[in-house]
């Protein structure tokens, strides 16, 4: 998959998968972009382990169940990231 098309999942997935998730996520587009694609690699690794078995690397392709995946990955995302940067006060 060329750059131009792993921008335009990222801009999808991680626009879709911030509104999906409750609560308030910080950052512009860039980080919604860079969500995106992270959630990409995500989802499709974990769709290549669950349907092969073997652990890949993988990205989702331009696809409607690459999207879904993507967006999937993205929730996955913003978890991991609210896990890793909360805050104690």
């Amino acid at each position: 998959m060329n750059i131009l098309a792993w921008i335009v999942l990222g801009l999808i997935a991680g626009a879709i998968g911030k509104a999906i998730y409750p609560g308030h996520q910080g950052g512009g587009i860039l980080a919604t972009l860079l969500l995106g694609i992270v959630g990409a690699f995500i989802g499709g690794t974990l769709a290549t382990l669950l349907t092969t078995g073997s652990l890949q690397f993988t990205a989702a392709t331009l696809s409607i169940p690459g999207i879904i995946l993507a967006i999937v990955g993205a929730i996955i995302a913003i978890f991991l990231w609210g896990l890793i940067s909360r805050r104690t006060a």
